[in-house]
């Protein structure tokens, strides 16, 4: 597998699938409701199908587990060494919202890690992508890639990143004892490519997430030299148990910073 090679079709096959998705944006989104309560859109389920179908196609040997298709058995599962992970819209909400925090995540895990991943803002079509060993970029439109990295050192009033639908109270009222600090509110994964561009420096979540939110975001902070880790320092894992729910889990670019230890107390 030529990994420069693959990355290049993943962010062909995440753009149309913002395509499909932005085709829904200004009309009837068909809005119902999963078991969980979660909203679904006909663009979850429009970029969903097309994503699934070139991936199968164009790599018909590995399998493919999706947020809209994720009622796959443990037991066939556990046995994957690799296997693409996508979220075919995060940010649902963000979508309904009409306000442009949404993407669109692909990525490849093998042996329970991230190894690439693209993430895709349909609204101001740009890519985030990266590969491990390989390095992070940022594409917008047809403009050349360039380059991305965190940014370290951290800035000396750090730029912390948050979730705008599902903010913590709690967590926000930990945050002064990183000292000084200014808060940004955003959707989606976008809060890991603000990371990985080195916009930002830490993003702290104590919420819910499943691990389509997160792969594709991982991979690329990790390929521009970041970190995503649990509470014990562990890089954030996949496919180890048989629900899809994260552990709680932290985003940071400079490793020189203890990111971790005023959280300690709320775990």
């Amino acid at each position: 597998m030529n990994t420069q090679n693959v990355l290049d079709q993943l962010v062909d096959i995440s753009r149309r699938a913002g395509l499909n998705i932005l085709e829904w944006y200004d009309g009837d989104m068909g809005i119902t409701r999963k078991s969980d309560d979660s909203p679904l859109t006909r663009a979850d389920l429009a970029s969903h199908e097309l994503i699934i179908a070139e991936l199968s196609t164009r790599w018909p040997d590995i399998p493919v587990l999706s947020e809209e298709s994720a009622d796959i058995p443990w037991d066939t599962r556990q046995r994957w060494q690799e296997y693409w992970l996508v979220d075919p819209l995060d940010g649902t909400k963000e979508f309904i919202s009409r306000n442009g925090e949404f993407t669109v995540n692909i990525a490849l895990v093998r042996d329970h890690q991230p190894v690439m991943g693209v993430v895709h803002v349909p609204v101001t079509d740009t890519s985030y992508f990266g590969a491990r060993d390989l390095g992070a970029w940022r594409q917008q439109g047809g403009a050349a890639a360039g380059p991305i990295h965190v940014r370290q050192p951290a800035a000396k009033r750090a730029v912390i990143v948050g979730s705008r639908s599902h903010a913590n109270p709690e967590l926000a009222g930990q945050l002064h004892r990183l000292g000084p600090h200014e808060l940004t509110s955003m959707g989606s994964s976008l809060k890991f490519c603000r990371i990985a561009e080195g916009l930002a420096d830490f993003y702290p979540r104590l919420g819910p997430t499943s691990e389509w939110d997160t792969a594709a975001a991982q991979a690329v902070v990790e390929a521009a030299g970041g970190q995503v880790v649990t509470i014990d320092g562990y890089a954030l894992g996949y496919n180890r148990k048989e629900v899809y729910l994260n552990p709680h889990f932290f985003v940071f670019g400079d490793p020189a910073r203890d990111w971790l230890k005023p959280f300690q107390n709320m775990i």
